[in-house]
């Protein structure tokens, strides 16, 4: 592939400063090789290929921190009743009638369809959560194969848990350990994370067990923290102490650890996440979904948190995330100056890639990961310095993501997702769905 530059309206070349207009990057190989203003690099590299984007904005690719591919299943299940909390939510829906119930197809057939979708938003990387005790083994290396035929940067991983038996629990962490192996000889878009489920399906030991291995590897332990009042109620009646607290205890909360969710936590765990640079994920939207409240997202961010976006799994437009994490907080707070729209922009982009642990990524800048989206910018009102980021997030959508790059590649053209056949896709997804929900019929 030959090198290309890319000439928009405007450029989010880093989340933290203002935007740049007519500004525009140069692409070589799957990096960034140079920022500057679109004459500049007209000058500059007049052999290159051109792509004209005045009509567009160009920005970093979305970083989806946290989902699972699988709960796209969930959608639409027949039900007797709702689950009335959170435990019950666990224990009478999604442990038994969804993830009990995945099998590789499942898998790798939500996995394809969530792919292209997360394409088609403008997300460029994603960390997905894989539980599905009765898929083990092999089920990350079968969700690889599908990941990799999409060309888009990808962290899998599957929540191992003791809560079906010690053995399983056992076969998890090692689908893990050797998926996170397989992907470093190899190499390419896709790598492995350690991740457990929570204190209430995981003893000390395993916890401990499998702390210890992801360091072994260089890699992150992620695991689901608080994200409704049943945890930090079991850990208070079982170990004297919150969520957060009792990982420290057990040597866990650092750097190397990502607690995603982080609804229900006390000011003393806010304080601890700052403290020991834990790593947090947050999902507004599914938060509200399945009841568990509203996540101090914005005294965690006030507290220099590292902090990342995700769907949870549950709507895929990334801009409906953005949404959810800068309207839902205004209204909890009573305050509009709360989550202001360019802090919204770097947890959808650079943050999320440093709460998962992506280097060089979620950046236009030279060295970086060519990862990287064109936003139609035709708006009602003109888009200037100081509303560009409020304008997109506001009122931009899926629909509204002309082009999209992963690596120096081209993955969405025109609006379209390249070699997609939506309709195969769909039919598979859908057939999958109803194989998981003759379950529930029963």
């Amino acid at each position: 592939m030959g090198n290309t530059i890319i000439l928009p309206a405007w450029l989010i070349a880093d989340t933290r400063e203002p935007p740049l207009r007519q500004w525009g990057v140069r692409v070589a190989g799957a990096e960034i090789a140079d920022v500057a203003p679109n004459q500049t690099l007209r000058e500059r590299y007049p052999g290159d290929a051109v792509i004209e984007a005045l009509g567009a904005v160009l920005a970093p690719g979305f970083v989806n921190a946290h989902t699972h591919l699988y709960g796209i299943l969930a959608h639409g299940i027949p039900l007797n009743k709702a689950p009335s909390g959170f435990w019950l939510f666990l224990e009478d829906f999604w442990w038994p009638l969804v993830e009990n119930r995945l099998d590789h197809e499942m898998i790798c057939a939500t996995t394809d369809l969530r792919c292209a979708h997360m394409l088609k938003s403008g997300v460029t990387a994603f960390y997905d959560c894989t539980e599905a005790p009765n898929a083990l083994p092999g089920v990350l290396a079968a969700q690889a194969e599908v990941v990799r035929k999409h060309g888009i940067r990808a962290i899998l991983s599957f929540e191992a848990t003791e809560r079906v038996s010690a053995e399983n629990g056992q076969l998890g962490l090692r689908e893990n350990a050797e998926f996170i192996d397989a992907c470093k000889k190899t190499g390419g878009l896709v790598s492995g994370m350690m991740c457990i489920h929570t204190t209430f399906t995981c003893s000390a030991k395993f916890i401990r067990q499998a702390f210890e291995i992801a360091g072994d590897r260089g890699s992150l332990l992620h695991a689901h923290v608080s994200e409704g009042t049943y945890e930090p109620e079991q850990a208070l009646k079982n170990f004297g102490m919150r969520t957060l607290h009792y990982y420290d205890k057990l040597g866990v909360a650092g750097p190397g650890f990502l607690a995603s969710q982080c609804v229900q936590l006390a000011p003393s765990e806010v304080e601890l996440i700052a403290q020991k640079g834990i790593r947090v994920s947050h999902m507004p939207l599914s938060n509200c979904e399945v009841g568990g409240g509203i996540a101090p997202v914005p005294e965690l961010t006030s507290a220099g948190a590292t902090i990342g976006l995700g769907t949870d799994g549950y709507i895929d437009d990334f801009f409906e995330v953005m949404r959810g994490a800068f309207l839902i907080h205004k209204a909890y707070h009573q305050d509009p100056r709360v989550m202001p729209a360019q802090l919204v922009w770097h947890l959808a982009t650079e943050g999320g890639a440093n709460a998962i642990g992506l280097e060089q990524t979620g950046r236009l800048a030279i060295g970086w990961q060519a990862d990287l989206q064109l936003i139609d910018a035709d708006l009602p009102t003109p888009l200037e310095e100081h509303n560009l980021y409020e304008q997109l997030l506001l009122y931009r959508s899926a629909v509204n993501v002309q082009a999209v790059m992963v690596a120096g590649e081209w993955r969405v053209r025109d609006g379209d997702v390249i070699g997609v056949d939506w309709a195969q896709l769909q039919q598979r997804t859908h057939e999958a769905a109803e194989r998981l929900w003759a379950n529930a019929r029963g």
